[in-house]
């Protein structure tokens, strides 16, 4: 299945930095593009199907949003072309009435967990590229786990229970030089040496969740 691309009248909003300050943001809901994560990295029949992202197949589609921006921001002197994000209204009255408006105008429903891509990014990147920011973003839904260390199910809704988690990679550093290489870091290693399944992409530095912890 051919990946989908931004709508072509995205084109009017190319990023100029020198006009960040005076052009607006356009954003443009996609479901084309959630169909196609789905289909592609979710579900077992999927092309790319990743196992990592089971605990998301329990879920409707709905639980994701994926929507297209016009241009990337900059944060920590970084450029951010990708951000998943938990639907947080925190907010009550007619103030919460208008945000959940605002969902449901642009998604015909309230997504749990929202996914944004930069517009520019998808048109320009190689398709190893565009699915490693996708599955990037994927990651960032994790799942909590019960006391054998398993995902934990909830016996009333029969579905795992998710939540918004960061890439925690790096305090594997510290422990690593003081103590040594505990059985994951060492599959990691492995897993490096044996090289990518699919192609080579570093896309962390272009999520806008990995660094929320920068603010």
């Amino acid at each position: 299945m051919k990946r989908p691309m931004p709508p072509k009248d995205m084109e009017a909003f190319n990023f100029d930095w020198s006009m960040h300050n005076e052009v607006p943001y356009d954003f443009h809901p996609d479901e084309d593009l959630k169909d196609w994560v789905w289909d592609t990295f979710i579900e077992e029949e999927g092309s790319l199907c990743n196992p990592d992202h089971n605990h998301l197949a329990y879920y409707s589609r709905d639980l994701i949003g994926f929507m297209w921006v016009s241009r990337p921001f900059e944060k920590g002197g970084r450029i951010v072309f990708g951000q998943c994000e938990q639907t947080a209204i925190m907010a009550g009255g007619w103030k919460r009435k208008r945000q959940e408006l605002q969902m449901v105008q642009w998604f015909g429903y309230i997504p749990k967990y929202i996914i944004t891509v930069c517009a520019g990014f998808a048109e320009s990147a190689s398709d190893a590229e565009f699915c490693a920011l996708i599955e990037h973003e994927l990651y960032h839904i994790g799942y909590e786990l019960n006391h054998e260390g398993e995902m934990y199910i909830s016996p009333t809704t029969g579905l795992p229970k998710l939540y918004l988690r960061g890439h925690d990679v790096e305090e594997f550093h510290g422990v690593v030089q003081r103590y040594g290489a505990s059985p994951d870091v060492q599959k990691m290693v492995e897993l490096a040496n044996d090289g990518p399944t699919i192609s080579r992409a570093n896309i962390a530095h272009a999520c806008g969740t990995c660094l929320l912890k920068l603010a």
